[in-house]
């Protein structure tokens, strides 16, 4: 229930990003073109495609923790029994865990530090630029609490516990016999 809550939400994050890219393309092309044929531009445009950016990299980073779209090389851990493989699982984890904590700490102190600022252009408060950490350090620090607790339990499959994709196709391909 709890990895289909997960999945559903997923789906979810993706098509807000889906939506914030295409937004973000509709902005910076609409500018391209003003500026081009009639010499003028939106000055809005730069500075929202520049927050939908932001946004739509930390959500990306939730949407490939979810998904276990780490890129690396799994040339040592693959040669590991299975409890070395889940030692180096659990240290990862919480490697990625402190990690988090850090952006969890430092995009809170921005977001509070400049929530009396407006931005230059829209004059939104620039908490909300910064939000985007705290969204996803929260997001990404419950997701890799519970695939911790879950290979704790001992409820890790062999497999899951080489946690790095060996390269972008099989990401692609891991996505297409999802659908």
């Amino acid at each position: 229930m709890l990895n289909a809550l997960l999945d559903r939400s997923c789906r979810v994050l993706n098509l807000t990003i889906a939506l914030a890219l295409a937004i973000m393309v509709v902005l910076v092309f609409g500018n391209v073109v003003l500026r081009y044929v009639f010499n003028s531009g939106i000055a809005v445009s730069e500075e929202m495609s520049r927050w939908l950016f932001v946004w739509i990299t930390f959500l990306g980073g939730i949407a490939a923790i979810h998904e276990n779209a780490h890129l690396g090389t799994d040339m040592l851990v693959s040669r590991l029994s299975a409890n070395g493989k889940k030692v180096c699982y659990v240290a990862g984890h919480l490697i990625m865990l402190y990690v988090t904590w850090l952006c969890l700490k430092g995009s809170w102190q921005q977001t509070l530090l400049n929530a009396d600022m407006s931005a230059p252009v829209t004059g939104l408060s620039m908490a909300m630029f910064y939000a985007s950490g705290v969204v996803f350090a929260v997001c990404a620090g419950v997701l890799l609490l519970l695939r911790l607790l879950r290979a704790l339990a001992g409820k890790t499959e062999e497999q899951e516990l080489v946690m790095s994709t060996e390269s972008e196709e099989s990401i692609a391909s891991v996505g297409v016999k999802k659908a």
